[in-house]
């Protein structure tokens, strides 16, 4: 039986998403590819279009575009290559606003046709030098953050054109609270302080990230100030986030927030006593050593992933950011150790 996840939810203005649909397609599926896909109607329920296969992207992209309204959803499925050379079955969906309102999973939302597509249960990797349990699961943790940030980069920021403003990874059916995905991005770095704001609102008024992961920061600032001073929500394992250290930290010179996430996300003691033998399994592995399967579903290997699988800060060339960690941990750390260098109690 198939497991569905992690799931990926993009946010762009409705004029914006057949173009973000069309380039996120351009970046992602695999060059000479086909899709299949079918698009439905709130509007016209008697005619949704049966699903048609084998279809080039160039015909997809001119049907979505033919028939795309308020009250549309496009659900594609294709080929695509990830980062570490494999290729998996991704699908991608595409919702108008009205349709957005009724059944809200994001305006863009992708996922593999199963959880081990990106999530795999054994590695091949090659033979000899250090081998431990701790090797091992930095190759796996290596191997899913690369094809995660990629694909996320390739959905949300294919070219220069910031048509897609905030995105996360999440472990959900459901585009949840930015500190409890496994990754997050903005198109505009200095906008990175909305994953608190993103938590915040969702946390404590209940909605959903989708309905409002587009507003600017200043409507985002009102609705934190209109909380009572001292309110705070719960965000993962007894830790809680105060109303005043979200308004505090949408205030933030954005240049020093992003100089304390990356200083929060230095790899600890644990993960750099293994990084170098994983990086040469790695190689060795690339340049055709001989190889042997290794089952990395164990307890040890998960405990040491959620432990200590690194966080990245990406700046990219496009003026946007990804944080990013393994599927296993969340950004919470991240972002409670960023505020502690701050000064800004949680």
């Amino acid at each position: 039986m198939s497991v569905s996840g992690p799931w990926l939810y993009a946010w762009c203005d409705e004029t914006d998403r057949v173009d973000a649909l069309a380039a996120a397609l351009s970046a992602l599926v695999i060059p000479g590819g086909t899709c299949g896909f079918h698009i439905e109607s709130i509007d016209h329920p008697d005619s949704t279009w049966r699903w048609r296969d084998t279809v080039t992207l160039s015909e997809t992209v001119a049907a979505v575009r033919a028939g795309f309204t308020a009250g549309t959803h496009v659900f594609a499925s294709f080929g695509v290559k990830l980062n570490s050379g494999s290729a998996i079955e991704l699908a991608v969906e595409c919702n108008g606003e009205e349709w957005e309102r009724r059944y809200p999973s994001g305006p863009l939302c992708a996922r593999p046709g199963d959880r081990s597509d990106l999530l795999p249960w054994s590695l091949r990797i090659a033979l000899g030098g250090t081998r431990s349990v701790e090797v091992e699961a930095a190759i796996l943790a290596m191997q899913v953050q690369q094809d995660l940030e990629d694909l996320m980069v390739r959905l949300c920021a294919p070219d220069a054109r910031a048509r897609v403003t905030a995105g996360a990874w999440t472990e959900f059916a459901d585009w949840g609270p930015p500190t409890k995905a496994c990754a997050t991005y903005h198109a505009n770095a200095a906008l990175v302080a909305h994953d608190l704001a993103f938590t915040w609102v969702n946390l404590r008024d209940g909605d959903k990230v989708a309905h409002f992961a587009g507003m600017p920061t200043d409507v985002l600032h009102a609705r934190v100030d209109a909380a009572p001073r001292g309110a705070r929500v719960a965000v993962e394992d007894g830790a809680e986030l105060s109303r005043e250290a979200v308004l505090k930290t949408l205030t933030e010179s954005p240049a020093a927030l992003l100089d304390a996430l990356e200083a929060s996300a230095m790899a600890d003691e644990e993960w750099r006593t293994v990084e170098s033998a994983a990086l040469e399994t790695i190689a060795a592995t690339k340049e055709g050593a001989p190889t042997c399967e290794v089952d990395v579903t164990s307890r040890k290997h998960v405990q040491f992933i959620e432990r200590h699988a690194p966080y990245h800060v990406r700046r990219l060339p496009s003026g946007g950011v990804v944080l990013a960690t393994h599927p296993y941990r969340t950004l919470w750390p991240l972002w409670a150790d960023a505020l502690f260098l701050l000064d800004i109690t949680s």
